[in-house]
């Protein structure tokens, strides 16, 4: 299998967030050939246009991050039913790069956690985002997970045997969608 190189993203800037709890586990469960390096939004300033070329240093480190991604891996809190800032600020930035290389045409997989339907809404709402961003979301399987159970330790750790292995299943999807995007 050709090694495949995923940029995971949360929308959540929490340490103890259960969609960075989703994020660690596939770090643990990538399968073989699947490296998972997961990005820090946290020093991520709101995109402005004025200071697009003006660029902090944590938007050049995430902007490097993501051209060496072959994969994005998206982690997709949901606030007032749609995505979360962060993420969609992070998406923006990236957008900025000449001709959008660093997303244009690249496969990506999408999970959330959330309350009520554990973030469905804002995964919709995501995927109209990476239409117009050129990117390819996988459609299935999905992952909706409801955060204020029993599915996450209080660290936001994911303990739940059925969500650990739908995302097993998630990365596998990947894996093989980045294989019939990219021939």
């Amino acid at each position: 299998m050709e090694a495949i190189n995923v940029l995971g993203i949360s929308g959540s800037l929490r340490k103890a967030s259960t969609n960075r709890g989703l994020l660690r586990w596939a770090q643990n469960c990538a399968p073989e050939g699947m490296q998972i390096e997961t990005a820090d939004l946290s020093e991520i300033p709101f995109f402005n246009a004025d200071h697009q070329h003006d660029q902090a240093e944590a938007v050049l480190t995430l902007m490097h991050q993501a051209e060496g991604a072959d994969a994005l891996l998206l982690a997709c809190p949901e606030y007032n039913y749609s995505l979360a800032p962060a993420l969609k600020n992070a998406l923006d930035w990236l957008s900025r790069a000449p001709d959008n290389h660093l997303l244009a045409g690249k496969p990506v997989a999408i999970m959330s956690s959330g309350g009520g339907q554990g973030g469905a809404r804002a995964q919709y709402h995501l995927r109209q985002v990476c239409v117009y961003l050129n990117l390819h979301p996988l459609n299935k399987p999905e992952i909706f997970c409801h955060a204020f159970g029993s599915s996450f330790d209080p660290q936001g750790n994911l303990v739940d045997d059925k969500i650990q292995k739908q995302i097993r299943e998630l990365l596998a999807a990947l894996a093989d969608w980045h294989g019939r995007i990219r021939r």
